[in-house]
């Protein structure tokens, strides 16, 4: 089959996995906050009620989950629509600033519930009056637990099949919810027993845990952000797929650079100077069939031929 023949289906090819890949990562977001929005609810009222701190903590905290789920629900939305004059590429790059988005509001969350913990230490230390936490706020924030590991298992998967940055920060913020809840189960469970400051110091730990988690959320959508390709797998692949092309005589150059989860690569190859034009043309379009079909979160190719004795090594800088 001709390179020009093949083009098109491998072009159809992933158009539909984009296609299904948009309705993946929008089915995760639209159960997050279908979810996130019922604990909030559940567990701020629970926790006025049953006078945990911790658990109306843990509902704030869902209440801000609600307010950004609403937000990467917008940003998943739009990165789904398809490539124009002004995005050549599509609008990918918008999963990695939702991610960003997830990351500042996880970091956000943290502080808040650090600085909960403090207050709350700061009540026990002047002798404020406490009272003592009811049994079902308990009951809350189990539930929570195991609704969380499901909602972070089920994102999880999605992430790693799909690989969208997005969702796999959302992935990380349920991991932090479990451990939030964990923190006020801690709390809620030692002001049971009567040990009254094991509230906020377990608010304190899961604080550290959350912020770090946005730390390393906003690391990792800003190095995608910043074109951060591992082109050491990327060239090994190449050279890996082109290897039975034998009218390339070298490749000189290749470039690869992100556009959200997908690859664009520039390669620059050495062949035969006799060639004409079209032939030349030929063996690109074979270049960019082989690359494209072979290398899965590739979405373009731009290669650049010239005669192989022109190249030259590149000096190394002194």
């Amino acid at each position: 089959m001709t390179p020009e023949l093949l083009e098109p289906e491998i072009l159809k090819g992933k158009r539909t996995e984009v296609k299904e890949r948009q309705r993946a990562a929008e089915s995760v977001v639209n159960i997050g906050l279908f979810f996130n929005t019922i604990l909030a609810v559940v567990k701020v009222f629970s926790g006025i009620l049953g006078h945990s701190q911790g658990l109306l903590a843990d509902g704030i905290n869902s209440v801000s989950d609600v307010m950004y789920f609403v937000v990467v629900k917008i940003f998943v939305r739009l990165s789904g629509k398809p490539a124009d004059s002004e995005h050549p590429y599509g609008h990918h790059q918008l999963e990695s600033i939702a991610a960003l988005v997830v990351g500042a509001f996880v970091i956000t969350t943290g502080a808040a519930i650090f600085w909960d913990s403090v207050n709350s230490a700061f009540d026990l230390f002047v002798g404020a009056p406490q009272q003592r936490i009811r049994m079902f706020a308990l009951v809350v924030a189990l539930a929570t637990i195991v609704s969380k590991i499901f909602l972070m298992l089920h994102a999880n998967r999605i992430s790693q099949k799909i690989n969208n940055m997005a969702i796999k920060a959302l992935a990380r913020d349920h991991r932090n919810d479990i451990f939030a809840s964990m923190g006020a189960v801690i709390g809620i469970l030692l002001n049971l027993l009567g040990i009254s400051w094991g509230d906020p110091v377990a608010g304190a730990v899961v604080a550290i845990i959350v912020a770090k988690t946005g730390m390393d959320i906003l690391r990792e959508a800003s190095s995608d952000l910043m074109d951060d390709v591992p082109s050491k797998e990327i060239a090994a692949q190449i050279y890996d797929l082109l290897d039975g092309v034998g009218e390339i005589k070298a490749i000189e150059d290749i470039h690869a650079h992100r556009f959200g989860p997908y690859l664009v690569v520039n390669l620059t190859i050495g062949i035969d100077g006799d060639l004409t034009v079209r032939q030349g043309d030929h063996i690109a379009s074979t270049v960019e069939n082989k690359l494209i079909s072979g290398l899965e979160m590739l979405r373009k190719v731009y290669v650049h031929y010239h005669p192989a004795q022109m190249i030259e090594p590149t000096d190394e800088p002194s």
